[in-house]
């Protein structure tokens, strides 16, 4: 009897400390709110792998961290997930650190991404020969905006074949991977970062985010937007999936990588698009119901999820 081997994903980009300060009164802005501080490792790149292994798929990743307990931190969690890790350790550099504000319901009102070591680092890594070796030993490639534009430029001419999947991470961050749209299998991201790629106004319909991106090269994506229908398309395959109610929402944070880290694992599994991101949104319903960004659960509270999901509706 023939021997699994799972698919290997190599990723980069974003793996740091999360610190999640969330109110626990409604939420007003300039004052002092009482509320509950938690904190875990994190990053767009880091949450999805975490996800992307739960569902089958092994992962090595490269990132930069600082040598300090944040750093720690870092580590310890791909090795308790089961990541390999190729990240690089600066002496004399902070752990780089996203800080977010959450209302009441879980959402976000403030954030502050301290991740300047990325951009000075991030690109300097993949010239290096570990990486190239990485590379050819992959099955797909995964990266996050995280890398700046040169890192993304290094990265795809790197590829070769292999598909690379990326996230936009932030509307600020997202538009450095109009150079390599044509080179993405497939992008994710939200309706903010869609809007700020698409240079479209607020109120655009789903059918001309559509089409701006289509239009700029992009063949593949899916495109979220709270509890409202989320965007997907695969080349002429364009469709909506309407996400079902969560009761009691903990926390927002990673429910984007989720639905990327659930959909990478199903494509690389082999199947079909309408499928993938169904389980990715699966994963982002389980996500959304802790307060954590990378839970923990078993197939059967996948199944559970995934059967809340419900079929795709062609783009009107």
């Amino acid at each position: 009897m023939a021997t699994y081997i799972k698919p290997l994903l190599f990723a980069v980009g974003g793996a740091h400390l999360d610190r999640r300060g969330q109110s626990t009164v409604p939420f007003v802005p300039g004052a002092s709110n009482p509320g509950i501080m938690r904190e875990e490792a994190g990053g767009g790149v880091f949450n999805a792998l975490r996800l992307a292994v739960q569902r089958g798929i092994s992962a090595n990743i490269l990132s930069v961290r600082g040598a300090d307990p944040a750093g720690d931190a870092v580590a310890l969690a791909m090795e308790l997930a089961g990541i390999k890790d190729s990240s690089v350790v600066f002496m004399d550099r902070p752990t780089p650190s996203y800080t977010a504000i959450l209302d009441e319901n879980g959402d976000v009102v403030a954030a502050i991404a301290d991740m300047a070591l990325y951009e000075l680092a991030l690109p300097k890594q993949l010239r290096r020969r570990k990486v190239r070796d990485a590379i050819s030993s992959a099955n797909a490639i995964f990266c996050d905006a995280n890398l700046p534009p040169e890192g993304l430029k290094r990265l795809a001419e790197l590829s070769g074949s292999l598909p690379i999947f990326a996230l936009a991470i932030s509307p600020a961050k997202s538009i450095r991977l109009r150079p390599v749209f044509p080179e993405l299998a497939c992008l994710f991201m939200n309706r903010r970062e869609a809007l700020a790629l698409s240079d479209l106004e607020q109120d655009a319909s789903l059918t001309q985010i559509h089409a701006a991106l289509r239009d700029q090269g992009l063949r593949s994506a899916i495109i979220t937007n709270g509890g409202n229908a989320a965007l997907a398309f695969n080349s002429d395959d364009v469709f909506t999936i309407q996400p079902p109610e969560v009761p009691g929402i903990a926390d927002v944070t990673g429910a984007g990588d989720a639905v990327a880290g659930g959909t990478i694992a199903a494509l690389m599994r082999g199947e079909p698009f309408e499928q993938a991101c169904r389980e990715g949104m699966a994963a982002s319903l389980l996500t959304l119901q802790v307060h954590s960004a990378s839970p923990k659960f078993s197939q059967h509270e996948f199944d559970q999820a995934l059967a809340c999901i419900p079929a795709a509706n062609p783009l009107a």
